[in-house]
């Protein structure tokens, strides 16, 4: 009868249900249970089943550089990450307010790792987010134009609420993937959240686009209400 019911729950995809009737029944707590009690626990567990595999979709469709929890960061005001920083925008209230977040310092000082733990906060929070290194977006943006896909592209961009663009300025922007950078830089502005991780100062940001209109623009909006962690200090690699 167990095996039966069971199976019947996995049918209704009702898998946090079958998995609680299980645990009560090598429990033998099914006979001592009212089917009130016995209903909100099947209830309870699926709804957090439910929960988890979501945030478990969400960590992995965001294709994370690195696995990263905000829990395991060492915030350190002399590395220009305070506690009080870390506590605000584990809130998300950045991603609410539509936000952009500027993480720069010089390579090894953890951009990677804090914008990759601020990402798997995000998901922990239901909130849809994308990881792309600078590299990797551009080959995106080259491959849509080819394919013709770009309106497709960023559509499924704009269903974000949080983009993480890694190691910025590595690259320079020239031709239509400036255009592209330029469109998703637009779409987000004011609305929904962005995270540009770069060892590059934003000052010299201007010398990575081949447009100057185009860097204008761009930097206008990326600038403009943005919140800015500097990371310091030496190479955190020489440490581990």
């Amino acid at each position: 009868m167990t095996d039966e019911t069971v199976r019947t729950l996995h049918d209704l995809k009702l898998p946090g249900m079958a998995g609680c009737w299980t645990s009560l029944e090598e429990t033998h707590q099914l006979d001592r249970i009212s089917l009130r009690e016995g209903m909100q626990l099947m209830l309870q567990h699926e709804r957090d089943t439910r929960q988890a595999n979501r945030i478990a979709r969400l960590i992995r469709n965001a294709g994370f550089r690195l696995k990263a929890t905000l829990e395991e960061l060492e915030t350190d005001t002399t590395r220009g990450l305070s506690a009080s920083d870390v506590a605000e925008l584990a809130t998300g209230s950045y991603i609410r307010d539509g936000r952009t977040l500027i993480v720069e310092g010089p390579t090894g000082t953890g951009k990677t790792f804090f914008a990759c733990a601020l990402g798997e906060r995000a998901c922990r929070q239901g909130i849809k987010t994308l990881y792309f290194t600078m590299n990797s977006l551009i080959e995106q943006l080259r491959l849509v134009h080819l394919e013709g896909r770009e309106t497709n592209f960023f559509h499924k961009l704009s269903a974000h609420d949080l983009i993480i663009i890694d190691d910025f300025g590595m690259v320079r922007l020239e031709g239509q993937i400036q255009h592209g950078f330029e469109q998703i830089v637009d779409d987000r502005y004011n609305r929904k959240a962005l995270i540009l991780a770069s060892q590059l100062p934003v000052k010299d940001w201007y010398e990575v686009f081949q447009s100057e209109l185009i860097a204008e623009a761009c930097l206008d909006r990326i600038v403009h209400k943005s919140k800015r962690i500097e990371l310091k200090g030496e190479s955190l690699r020489k440490k581990y």
